[in-house]
């Protein structure tokens, strides 16, 4: 196993006079996310992230595994450290890449020399090194331009490190570093994807879901508190506010148009979550909606449904259609979750024909038959919050 791991910090690298800030809470997530695999030291420098085991009880292959959900990195290279002479270097990357070059036909070498005291500049490491290894591995060609496999040495103050493999991290932003968000959590196939979106661009995320029992079971409800789960491993822990929705799914379906339920339905859902929302400090609502996938997501629906509140509603699935969306459930890894066959509360009451294009008028009036207030008091009161992490 590698002694260290390099992650480089990607976008963060253009963020100005803010840079540290950023590099701050990358490096406070990768040290929560990290805790559970054992103890690790983790520095940054040059746009360098190294973490390395404190001891021998820490768990490199798991750590490996869980930075590659960390927002804020893009790649990721598992590394050997060698002492910053030449000898020791060729020395390490004859033994420690000994199984990736037996295996390969070209490769070439790369070298970064931040420690400009060096005796050694840049290419003459690449060209020293690279007869090393064509001697040690007659197998391997040269191929400057598409090899197989790049070998990477890097020559900082104390070491130098050497590695050969790059995997793709998270990308992003370290979430945190822009503001809070309340996602509306169902157990469906979008919203865990929505939420997941807008943790990689900073987002702090709390969870809001509504759950129907007993028209909606227990199941229904593990279903939703293991999406957040999964969604929690990329944004960090997450407060789950699961509000009792019955009595309000009741009262709409016993008073008004059924052609209007599941408009009234979101309405009363997106004044619930302004509440919640404001009680949590997160500054924006975010949906799983995408246009005119569903008859409640039709852009004049949308329109009605927003109205009800002045806190902007983020949307990162607009655009795009179901297909996308399932590829990015399957990435993540929600979609499994997401098709188990247990019903949350927007499958309930659904009317035969709904009302794709609804007029504010109809809607209002139809709510006046409510008592709103009463309702949506006992919701929220009625609300119970459980820690993801």
């Amino acid at each position: 196993m590698a002694d260290l791991i390099m992650l480089k910090c990607g976008e963060l690298v253009l963020k100005g006079n803010n840079r540290k800030s950023f590099e701050d809470k990358l490096r406070n997530n990768l040290k929560w996310t990290l805790k559970k695999h054992g103890k690790f030291h983790i520095w940054i420098s040059q746009s360098t992230i190294y973490v390395t085991p404190e001891d021998d009880e820490a768990d490199m292959e798991g750590a490996l595994e869980a930075t590659k959900k960390v927002f804020g990195v893009a790649t990721i290279s598992p590394a050997f450290k060698a002492e910053k002479n030449f000898e020791s270097i060729c020395e390490v990357a004859k033994k420690k890449l000994k199984n990736v070059l037996e295996n390969a036909q070209t490769f070439k070498v790369e070298a970064k020399r931040a420690d400009k005291k060096f005796p050694m500049k840049s290419p003459e490491i690449c060209m020293e090194l690279g007869g090393v290894i064509l001697e040690a591995f007659p197998n391997l060609k040269v191929n400057v331009i598409k090899p197989q496999v790049t070998v990477t040495v890097d020559v900082r103050e104390e070491y130098a490190y050497i590695y050969c493999e790059k995997m793709q991290g998270a990308g992003g932003v370290p979430s945190g570093t822009s503001g809070k968000g309340l996602l509306l959590l169902s157990g469906g196939i979008d919203s865990p994807v929505a939420g997941w979106m807008m943790a990689r661009r900073g987002l702090k995320l709390e969870a809001i879901n509504f759950f129907s029992y007993p028209y909606t079971s227990d199941r229904a409800k593990e279903k939703v508190i293991e999406l957040a789960r999964i969604v929690s491993q990329y944004s960090g822990r997450i407060k789950l506010h699961v509000v009792p929705f019955t009595d309000i799914q009741l009262a709409i379906r016993d008073n008004c148009p059924e052609d209007q339920l599941t408009i009234i339905m979101r309405r009363i859902m997106t004044r619930i979550s302004e509440i919640i929302a404001k009680q949590c400090d997160a500054s924006v609502l975010i949906t799983g909606e995408s246009v005119g996938q569903v008859a409640s997501q039709t852009l004049q629906s949308m329109v009605v449904t927003s109205s009800v509140t002045d806190m902007l509603i983020l949307r990162p699935l607009a655009g795009m259609d179901k297909i996308e969306i399932m590829d990015y459930a399957r990435k993540i890894g929600t979609y499994e979750t997401s098709i188990l066959p247990y019903e949350d509360c927007c499958t309930l009451f659904v009317p035969k024909h709904p009302d794709t294009n609804p007029k504010m008028e109809r809607i209002e009036a139809s709510e006046a038959r409510l008592d709103m207030e009463k309702l949506i008091a006992e919701a929220v009161a009625g609300t119970q919050i459980i820690e993801i992490k």
